[in-house]
């Protein structure tokens, strides 16, 4: 597996940032999965190869963070929360709502490639419930305060 220079270099140096190669792995998932679009087997087994770790270990980290995936998303991820805080205060609404504008599904991709809307249960957020994410935090929200364009829902 080859990566860009610009991975590589990044990767060389982030490295001498932590006592252990091990704990560069979120970071590291993180530039691949931005260079390569999801974190296929042939990145999972490459990355797991350079940090010293088993395949079962990348994929251990790798499922817990949402922000983590093995499948390509749109260009824009729109994370909406839907566990106890924000389903109290209508996260399960904003996300149907969300569903009707994009015309997808839970996981589900826009045709055109930019959306990919999903449930989360989490996004550390649960003050200013209801939330959502997409690069950025959208706290207490409802659906006539969602952001703008890029994100039409």
């Amino acid at each position: 597996m080859r990566f860009s220079e610009q991975f590589e270099a990044r990767f060389a140096e982030m490295i001498t940032h932590y006592p252990t190669k091990r704990s560069a792995l979120v970071p590291t998932l993180l530039y691949a999965q931005d260079e390569v679009g999801a974190l296929t087997d042939e990145v999972i087994g490459e990355l797991a190869q350079r940090l010293e770790l088993t395949e079962l270990e990348v994929r251990n980290v790798l499922s817990y963070y949402s922000m983590l995936t093995t499948k390509p998303r749109g260009k824009f991820n729109v994370q909406v929360c839907t566990n106890i805080a924000c389903m109290l205060v209508g996260g399960e609404e904003l996300l149907d709502h969300c569903k009707k504008k994009l015309g997808v599904a839970n996981k589900g991709t826009t045709p055109d490639g930019l959306f990919t809307l999903e449930e989360v249960e989490c996004i550390g957020a649960c003050s200013w419930a209801p939330a959502g994410a997409r690069w950025r935090l959208w706290a207490s929200m409802c659906r006539e305060e969602l952001p703008p364009t890029p994100v039409p829902c």
